[in-house]
């Protein structure tokens, strides 16, 4: 199949590069109306001068433009007839996704969003260990980035953990609390279920790049590291004691094994499967609308950067 990436950004660049190395896929074509970004691939893919020449060659798209055109560019590859797979976030507005969601759900085609973390390894082997976790906290952290210019860290880097915490861990729970504060490049938020706490943190002004995971049962704590795909789960301690003054306990650790990929390569592998075989994606608009409207209740609680901050 022919498959086309709209927007040659750093994203576009990715989904250019992992398309052009999977079976089935016979040209990958490009479209940016930036000419030096489209040159950047030229060597791995077919450079259109238009989305509508684009549209005309191929049978799906990754769409990758800024968050701002989401709506207006899924908007009309939806009305091309083509299938297609949007960067997250599914729009810049809760409005935007609602209008977005109707017209998807009238179309038939297949359409997902590129949630991305939900296609790495380490989030299926946490949710297997740990099914009702008493506490969980998700910390993403990165230095600052001038990519993104349009979407504040919570829908930059938080949306990712959001959409674990309310498509995953707690899918089908609709019975909690937000609390948030921070700004529009740090934010911290707490959310209380029934019978869980959950802490989630994004930053874009850390000196060091982190993903974690890290949750906590009744008879074993778990962390996960979602950049080298290590899990480690630690057992409740059988001996405690003194020695010499110290205090003194035996854990037992357990590294899990697991299949390191490269999440990205899985979840285009997963939507072109999806669109031969005219099957719902795993990330639905749904699910990615619903990620949206968390994005707002959690920036609710957030002040206006200060003056001078980038």
């Amino acid at each position: 199949m022919d498959v086309g990436v709209i927007g040659a950004g750093v994203m576009g660049r990715n989904h250019v590069r992992v398309y052009s190395e999977l079976k089935g896929v016979d040209t990958v074509y490009v479209y940016d109306p930036l000419a030096e970004n489209a040159a950047r691939v030229r060597e791995l893919a077919g450079i259109c001068g238009s989305l509508d020449e684009l549209l005309a060659k191929v049978d799906a798209v990754s769409i990758c433009v800024p968050t701002r055109y989401h709506f207006d560019t899924a908007k009309k590859v939806i009305s091309a007839g083509i299938d297609c797979l949007i960067e997250k976030p599914i729009t810049l507005t809760v409005d935007e996704g609602v209008q977005l969601l109707k017209i998807i759900e009238k179309s038939g085609l297949v359409v997902g969003v590129g949630h991305i973390e939900r296609f790495n390894p380490i989030v299926s082997e946490m949710t297997k260990i740990a099914k009702s976790p008493d506490y969980v906290a998700i910390k993403r952290h990165n230095p600052t980035s001038s990519r993104i210019t349009d979407a504040s860290v919570v829908e930059d880097l938080m949306i990712h953990d959001i959409d674990i915490v309310f498509n995953v861990l707690f899918k089908g729970e609709n019975d909690f609390l937000i609390h948030s504060a921070g700004n529009g490049d740090i934010c911290e938020a707490l959310v209380s279920f029934p019978q869980s706490v959950v802490s989630i943190s994004a930053s874009r002004l850390s000196s060091k790049k982190f993903r974690t995971f890290y949750v906590e049962s009744q008879d074993f704590t778990t962390e996960g590291d979602f950049m080298t795909q290590e899990v480690f789960i630690y057992r409740k301690p059988g001996k405690y004691g003194m020695e010499n003054e110290r205090y003194l306990q035996e854990n037992i650790i357990e590294k899990v094994l697991v299949n390191k990929v490269e999440p990205l390569k899985v979840e285009l592998k997963t939507f072109l499967d999806c669109s031969i075989g005219n099957k719902s994606f795993p990330v639905t608009p749904q699910e990615a609308l619903k990620n949206l409207q968390i994005c707002e209740l959690i920036k609710k609680g957030l002040k206006p950067k200060s003056p001078g901050r980038g």
